[in-house]
C-alpha cells in the first residue's frame, strides 16, 4: 500500500508539473463592448494566446503549414510567420524577438501575446491594440477623442483630445441644438452622454464617413456657446451663461516612458507530438474572415483588398560625431541600370515546371497539374536550347524542389529571364482561359490573388523553416524587375494568341494579371508566371491533356520569349 501511495503521489506530482501553467481564456473589447474570447494559457508570467483565432478576430487571415508546423498572419501590407519552439517571428521579411516561443497545445499554435500588438501589425489592421487585464483593448485607429465632460457651476466643457490640426465648422439650426462637425478625423468611439445640466442637456459624437459630429443640445441657463482650440491638441466645446474662455484644470505631465516589460523564462514542457489543427470559423472582431480550411491542415488565404501603400518608418536620429567630418569633394557615379548589364553574351532563361513529386498540384480525375507543367516545361527547354540560349530548368524529372530552392537556381544561374509554367483551377468550372502573371504585392482582382494562393500552397509540402528562407522569400522585388516582368508578360500573351493549334482562349483585354507569388518574390530578375489553362474547365482540360496542344503551348511562349529578348537586344 505503501508502495501503491508512493507511485499516486508520484504520479500527481508528475500531472501537477506538467499542468503547471495556468489555462483558461483572453477576452476582447472592441470599442468598449464585449467582444467574445480564445483560449489561452499563462506559463511563466507570460500570456499565450491562440494563433489561428486572435489573428482572425483581429481581421487577420491566417495560413497554416502543418509539416513545418508554421502560421503566416497577413492583412494590408502585413506577413508575420511564426515557426514552433521559436521566440522569433518573422515581420514583413525582419526578425523580431518575443517572449517566449511559440507553442502547439491542444493542436492550436499558441504565440505570446505580444505578437498582436506588434506596432506593425496594428498599423495594417487599422486599430489600436492594448492588453490589459487578460484582454485585448481594441480602438479604431483615431486621431480624435472625446474625453470625460468637465462640469462646474459657471460652465460645462465637452473637451476632445485631437493629435492633428482639424479643421472644423459649427452650426446652430435652432435654439437649442448645436451641431459642430470635425473634418477629416476618426473618433475613438461613438458616445451619447445624457449630461441633464443647466447648460447641457445631452451630447452625442459619432464617426459619419470620415468626419467626426458632434449634436449638442443646449440646457435651459445655457445663453452662450463656443467651439475653440485650447493649449496643444484640444478643442473644446463650451456652454455657460455667460460669455468667456474655457478654464482646463491643470494636468501633470507624464514623463516616464513605456518601456517592454522584460519577459520571464520559458519553461519548455513536454513537447507534443500533434499536428497544427485549425480551429473552426469564428467571427472576427474587425472583418470577417474570408479563410477557407483545406482538406491537408492547409489553410488557403484568400486575399480580399490589397494594399502595398507603404508604412513610414520613423527617422532615427543621428549620433553626433566625435570631430568633424575632412570635407571631400563628392564623386558621383551614374549607376548602370541593372538590366543594361548583360554579364554574359547568350541570354540565361531558367524553365520552372511548376509543382512536383509529392505535389501534385491542381487535380481533375487521373489529370494532374504537375505533369502537363513538365511536359511544357521540357518542350520549352528544347526549343530555347535550339534557339541559342542558355538554358537551365529547376526539375526535368517529377520530383519535389520548394519554392525556396527554384528562385535560388535562378540567382545562382545569374538568369537574365525566369517563367514558371502552371495550369490554374478554380471551384467555378465555368472560368476558362490561358493568363500569364508578374509579381506585385498587390493582386488585379480577387481571382488573381486566389490563383497566387493556389499555387503558394507549395509551401505546405516545405519541411524548413521561415529563418532559413525568408532573406530570399521576402525580400520586395525591385521595381526594374517588376517593370520588365510587365513586358515580358505582354510579348508570351501576344504570342500565345497567334499561335495555331493551342484552342485555348486568351483575353487580349484580361489575360495579363498581377498577384504575389512566393515562386517569383526573390527571382532577380524579370519573372513571370503562366498559368496555360483551366484544369477545372472541361475544355480547357480536354486541350492541355493533348501533347500535341502542349508542344504548342511551349511554342507560343517560346515565340513570346524571342520577341522580348529580340526587343532588348539580345538577338538579332
Amino acid at each position: 500500500m505503501k508502495r501503491i501511495g508512493s507511485w499516486l503521489l508520484s504520479g500527481l506530482l508528475l500531472l501537477a508539473a506538467v499542468f503547471s501553467h495556468a489555462q483558461g481564456k483572453v477576452y476582447f473589447e472592441q470599442e468598449g463592448r464585449p467582444a467574445g474570447s480564445v483560449s489561452a494559457i499563462e506559463l511563466n508570467g507570460i500570456t499565450y494566446v491562440d494563433v489561428q483565432r486572435t489573428a482572425r478576430k483581429l481581421g487577420a487571415q491566417v495560413e497554416l503549414f502543418a509539416t513545418a508546423k508554421q502560421a503566416k498572419i497577413t492583412t494590408k501590407g502585413f506577413f508575420a510567420i511564426l515557426t514552433a519552439s521559436l521566440n522569433e517571428v518573422i515581420v514583413n521579411g525582419k526578425h523580431v524577438t518575443i517572449p517566449g516561443e511559440v507553442m502547439i497545445r491542444g493542436g492550436q499554435l499558441m504565440s505570446p501575446v505580444d505578437v498582436f500588438l506588434l506596432p506593425a501589425f496594428q498599423v495594417a489592421v487599422n486599430r489600436y491594440i492594448d492588453f490589459d487585464k487578460n484582454t485585448f483593448i481594441v480602438e479604431r485607429r483615431f486621431n480624435v477623442e472625446l474625453t470625460d465632460p468637465i462640469l462646474n457651476a459657471t460652465e460645462n466643457l465637452l473637451v476632445f483630445d485631437a493629435q492633428k490640426d482639424v479643421e472644423y465648422t459649427t452650426s446652430q439650426p435652432n435654439a437649442h441644438t448645436v451641431l459642430v462637425t470635425l473634418k477629416d478625423t476618426v473618433l475613438k468611439r461613438d458616445a451619447y452622454k445624457r449630461l441633464r445640466t443647466d447648460y447641457i442637456a445631452s451630447a452625442q459624437v459619432r464617426q459619419v464617413r470620415g468626419n467626426t459630429e458632434l449634436k449638442v443640445i443646449l440646457g435651459n441657463k445655457a445663453k452662450n456657446w463656443s467651439f475653440t482650440p485650447v493649449g496643444d491638441g484640444k478643442l473644446v466645446f463650451r456652454a455657460a451663461a455667460k460669455p468667456g474662455e474655457p478654464v482646463l484644470p491643470a494636468t501633470p505631465k507624464v514623463t516616464t516612458p513605456k518601456t517592454t516589460p522584460v519577459a520571464a523564462p520559458v519553461i519548455k514542457a513536454e513537447p507534443e507530438p500533434l499536428s497544427i489543427t485549425a480551429a473552426p470559423e469564428e467571427e472576427p472582431v474587425t472583418v470577417e474572415d474570408p479563410s477557407v480550411l483545406t482538406e491537408d491542415d492547409f489553410e488557403e488565404m484568400v486575399l480580399d483588398s490589397m494594399d502595398d501603400t507603404p508604412v513610414a518608418a520613423t527617422p532615427i536620429a543621428p549620433s553626433e560625431p566625435s570631430s568633424p567630418p575632412v570635407a571631400t569633394a563628392p564623386v558621383i557615379k551614374e549607376e548602370p541600370h541593372p538590366l543594361a548589364i548583360k554579364a554574359h553574351k547568350k541570354m540565361r532563361i531558367v524553365v520552372d515546371p511548376g509543382h512536383g513529386g509529392k505535389d501534385p498540384g491542381a487535380t481533375r480525375s487521373k489529370y494532374r497539374e504537375k505533369d502537363w507543367n513538365l511536359a511544357v516545361g521540357n518542350e520549352l527547354a528544347k526549343l530555347l536550347k535550339k534557339g541559342n540560349f542558355e538554358v537551365k530548368s529547376t526539375r526535368e524529372t517529377d520530383v519535389f524542389i520548394a519554392l525556396s530552392e527554384r528562385s535560388k537556381i535562378a540567382n545562382n544561374f545569374k538568369a537574365d529571364l525566369f517563367v514558371s509554367i502552371h495550369v490554374n483551377s478554380t471551384k467555378n468550372s465555368q472560368a476558362h482561359g490561358f493568363q500569364v502573371y508578374f509579381r506585385s504585392e498587390k493582386a488585379t482582382d480577387k481571382e488573381a490573388a486566389a490563383t497566387a494562393a493556389l499555387e503558394n500552397e507549395a509551401m505546405q509540402y516545405e519541411e524548413v523553416h521561415y529563418n532559413f528562407v525568408d532573406a530570399l522569400l521576402q525580400s520586395l522585388a525591385k521595381n526594374e524587375y517588376i517593370n520588365e516582368s510587365s513586358k515580358l508578360a505582354g510579348y508570351v500573351k501576344n504570342a500565345v494568341y497567334k499561335q495555331s493549334g493551342i484552342g485555348i482562349a486568351v483575353d487580349q483585354k484580361n489575360c495579363i494579371r498581377q498577384a504575389n507569388f512566393y515562386v517569383l518574390k526573390g527571382v532577380q530578375s524579370p519573372a513571370v508566371l503562366v498559368e496555360m489553362g483551366f484544369i477545372s474547365s472541361p475544355k480547357d482540360r480536354g486541350r492541355l491533356s493533348q501533347s500535341a496542344v502542349q508542344k504548342k503551348m511551349a511554342q507560343g511562349i517560346y515565340n513570346g520569349i524571342v520577341n522580348y529578348a529580340k526587343t532588348e537586344g539580345w538577338l538579332k
